[in-house]
């Protein structure tokens, strides 16, 4: 693009099918009829639908034929769509809008957010995408992990998590990432592969292959953050929606103990106590301990105008590696 943008999907283009199928693997476990409830999933295809339509709008405002914003040669792309063509490929090589439109319409930029209070863009940027490959590869990601979650936790829960772990990645993102605009869900969708992983930690008991769909999900995450260190990701979103989510798996997302739901059947004084075991009620404390002070820390540096880079003098090299092929822009920090 005419002006460095960070897009926050470059870790997700791998992640479908892999996710999906430790979704499978991992969703028999033994519970009772009457304890396994299944929730219809409508909210994320509604989220799909949304950054659908936004990516629509983004692209029928930013008019390439007639607003060509790009200082470099070229000529847009697709240019019998009219309007929601796309901008020249060594402007724009996700087939997307430009930066300045991304920009005017809520992308991420640090400056913005705490210079000209403009706090909104640490949600609006969720629902930006770079181009229609980011867009795709993020929405598929979002359906292969999403409903099966919906499924099993109702749309409240995940939509919290998916929601609150987008922002949390928009803050830390914004406490290192300095002079360029980040875009995308993948927060989000980090947030919930988190989610995914501390439900199977608290809910450890419930499931049959533990350790499979531990490793499983560990590779998972490990390959997809792996990937956030090449140029133009940001990592830092990536990081800041897992954090989010894995805490919030553990306030949102624990299963009542095995025959918690029978209790009523069995005479008083037997059977189990509490609904929950005690590792569970631990976990919830400490995650909501460290969620609340987490968030407060970090918003409070935002906004104060401190950077993230002067506190961790090596953090950069979570979001770029430099390397014999590529080199990291020292702006970016």
């Amino acid at each position: 693009m005419s002006r460095e943008d960070t897009e926050r999907g470059g870790g997700v283009k791998s992640r479908g099918n892999t996710s999906n199928s430790y979704l499978s693997s991992t969703s028999t476990y033994p519970i009772e009829d009457t304890e396994a409830h299944y929730w219809t999933s409508w909210l994320v295809p509604m989220f799909v639908v949304a950054n659908v339509a936004v990516f629509i709008v983004v692209m029928c405002i930013n008019n390439c034929p007639k607003h060509l914003h790009t200082r470099l040669e070229g000529k847009c792309v697709a240019r019998f769509l009219g309007r929601f063509s796309f901008e020249p490929l060594k402007d724009n090589p996700l087939f997307g809008p430009s930066s300045a439109t991304l920009e005017r319409l809520g992308a991420l930029e640090r400056t913005k957010v705490v210079d000209k209070h403009q706090g909104w863009r640490l949600v609006t940027c969720i629902w930006l995408h770079a181009g229609i490959i980011h867009l795709l590869a993020n929405m598929l990601s979002l359906v292969f992990i999403g409903i099966r979650l919906e499924q099993q936790f109702g749309f409240v829960r995940i939509g919290v998590v998916y929601l609150l772990s987008g922002f949390g990645g928009s803050v830390l993102s914004s406490l290192f990432i300095r002079n360029n605009i980040s875009v995308g869900a993948s927060g989000s969708l980090f947030g919930l592969l988190g989610a995914m992983l501390s439900e199977l930690i608290t809910n450890w008991s419930i499931y049959t292959n533990k350790a499979a769909a531990l490793l499983t999900l560990l590779v998972i995450i490990a390959i997809n953050l792996a990937i956030g260190i090449l140029p133009h990701v940001d990592n830092f979103a990536h990081i800041g929606g897992f954090l989010s989510g894995f805490l919030l798996g553990f306030v949102l997302l624990p299963r009542p103990q095995y025959g918690w739901v029978e209790r009523r059947n069995v005479p008083s004084g037997v059977g189990v106590k509490s609904k929950y075991r005690a590792h569970q009620y631990a976990l919830w404390l400490v995650s909501v301990i460290l969620l609340i002070g987490g968030f407060t820390v970090a918003l409070v540096m935002l906004f104060k105008g401190e950077n993230g880079n002067d506190r961790c003098h090596w953090c950069h090299y979570l979001s770029c590696v430099p390397t014999s092929r590529w080199k990291c822009n020292d702006n970016n920090l």
